[in-house]
């Protein structure tokens, strides 16, 4: 599943391509992506003006003005799930396999395709809310800030994380308490800061979580110049090119290939029916909780 680079990635591209534009029609090809609409795309979206392209980790948005001048009150809300896709296309080519909603716009200029082999992403038209430090789509309100948020706190965050009593790892996954990270980022970023991923987070330092977020910006911020990761090509930009940060991976997907540091064969565990790759040299196991 695309992780906060390859979102970001997607959000700037479309940040270039739609914003400041109006759309002249939405059309849903498959019942699935719109899932969560409680109306009907092709009558809500039509004469309504881009604003901007926005993102909280792994979700991005359309904010949308009734009119060039207005504020935004709604979003349109995208999720990529595990293969969707946010196409630019030059209008009158040929539609895409899996399309599954086609937007229009009153120009000249190409339209805006979502493309979804798996079907597990989604489309929706929602209210935005404001809140005190950032407006966000009513329905990510509950989601926290990313690490590249001005709106995210440090101090809040390693005080939040101390207390949670769990494996850093499955900390790092929980959107409420940091958006963005998935597990091949935190996979990277534990390696970075030497955490083994069920070392307890009650017995982190605060200089360690400092040292782990500073890990998590440096890999997430290498990953976005490259384009994000691409394992199966399905993770494309708005122009339908692959990143290829995967090739700069320490230890996600590695498994028995030498760590990039010592050298030591990367190790694979099960993990809440996925996977943790670490280097058993230089992120030790935690032994009965106790360091």
């Amino acid at each position: 599943m695309p992780e906060l680079p390859e979102v970001e990635v997607v959000r700037r591209g479309l940040a270039e391509w739609v914003a400041g534009r109006e759309i002249a029609s939405a059309k849903v090809l498959h019942p699935r992506a719109v899932r969560r609409n409680e109306g009907d795309l092709a009558s809500l979206l039509p004469g309504r003006v881009v604003a901007s392209a926005e993102r909280r980790g792994k979700y991005l948005w359309l904010p949308l003005r009734e009119d060039p001048e207005s504020p935004a009150e709604h979003a349109l809300l995208a999720h990529l799930g595990m293969s969707g896709q946010l196409l630019m296309i030059e209008p009158g080519k040929p539609a895409e396999k899996h399309l599954r909603v086609r937007i229009t716009f009153n120009d000249d200029g190409p339209e805006l395709r979502f493309v979804d082999q798996r079907t597990f992403g989604h489309l929706l038209f929602c209210p935005l809310a404001v809140r005190p430090l950032r407006t966000v789509p009513e329905p990510i309100a509950h989601i926290a800030p990313d690490p590249f948020e001005t709106a995210f706190d440090d101090a809040e965050f390693t005080l939040r994380l101390r207390k949670r009593l769990t494996g850093i790892k499955r900390a790092l996954l929980d959107q409420s308490l940091i958006s963005g990270v998935g597990n091949i980022y935190a996979d990277e970023a534990l390696w970075r800061a030497r955490l083994h991923w069920a070392r307890p987070t009650e017995t982190l330092t605060g200089g360690k979580v400092a040292e782990l977020l500073a890990a998590a910006r440096a890999v997430m911020t290498e990953a976005l110049g490259e384009g994000g990761t691409s394992f199966d090509r399905l993770y494309v930009n708005v122009n339908g090119e692959s990143g290829y940060f995967d090739r700069s991976l320490a230890v996600y997907g590695r498994r028995d290939e030498p760590c990039p540091r010592c050298g030591t064969p990367i190790r694979r565990d099960a993990f809440m029916n996925r996977s943790s790759y670490s280097c058993p040299k230089c992120q030790p196991r935690p032994r009965n909780g106790r360091w």
